[in-house]
């Protein structure tokens, strides 16, 4: 418990490190980045609601198997351990980086492996997610700050904007900024550019809705 607690302190409040020595095997490496992608792709959202006894959420309302999809057909309670199970799964692979010392290079890899098994999940016929829990998730788990900040760009665009889809939008679009004026490594930078760019080519049908003026408010 001592070793675990040391980690979280070093990971959250040490200064960002510029540099990290290459402690990892390569064995390890690929260990790592396999793990970060079979666990993205357990869906939380079919999850919970199988557990749950609800609806299958590709069945219902969007068929996203997302936490806004959850909370619109089957509550707050849902959706809420919904999107604490999709942020985990970004979270969680970084921290295990973290602990290995790992370079931008595999952090970057593990990020992005975490994030593509929630948007093509192994276990749901590749039918996943939007991915904006999860790559909170991810960018949390690189670095507090990072997450922090793009997590208030959402929930400042949420109450301006009152449209979640948008909030998402705007704050993935502003997260490369975030990183590179954060922790500006290439690998890093490239890493949230590709989570960026296919988080919004998963959200093209929001997109369309929003140009036609058809997408849905937070109140509604």
């Amino acid at each position: 418990m001592v070793k675990q607690a040391r980690v979280f302190t070093t990971l959250y409040n040490a200064p960002i490190p510029r540099r990290c020595p290459p402690d990892a095997s390569m064995l390890q490496a690929a260990l790592l980045v396999v793990a970060a992608y079979l666990l993205g792709s357990i869906s939380s959202a079919i999850v919970v609601c199988r557990l749950m006894s609800l609806p299958d959420p590709r069945t219902q309302g969007s068929n996203n198997p997302g936490a806004t999809n959850v909370l619109r057909i089957a509550g707050k309670k849902a959706a809420a351990i919904t999107l604490l199970g999709d942020s985990l799964k970004g979270l969680l692979p970084m921290l295990a980086a973290h602990a290995l010392n790992a370079p931008p290079a595999l952090l970057a890899f593990t990020g992005l492996a975490a994030f593509l098994g929630h948007l093509y999940p192994l276990f749901f016929g590749f039918q996943g997610g939007k991915g904006v829990a999860t790559a909170l998730g991810v960018q949390f788990g690189l670095h507090w700050m990072i997450g922090g900040s793009v997590a208030g760009l959402w929930l400042f665009m949420a109450k301006v904007l009152n449209i979640s889809s948008l909030a998402a939008l705007v704050s993935m679009a502003l997260a490369p900024l975030v990183v590179w004026l954060i922790w500006p490594a290439p690998e890093l930078l490239e890493m949230q550019v590709a989570m960026s760019v296919l988080l919004f080519w998963r959200h093209r049908s929001n997109i369309r809705n929003l140009l036609a003026g058809a997408e849905d408010s937070i109140k509604d």
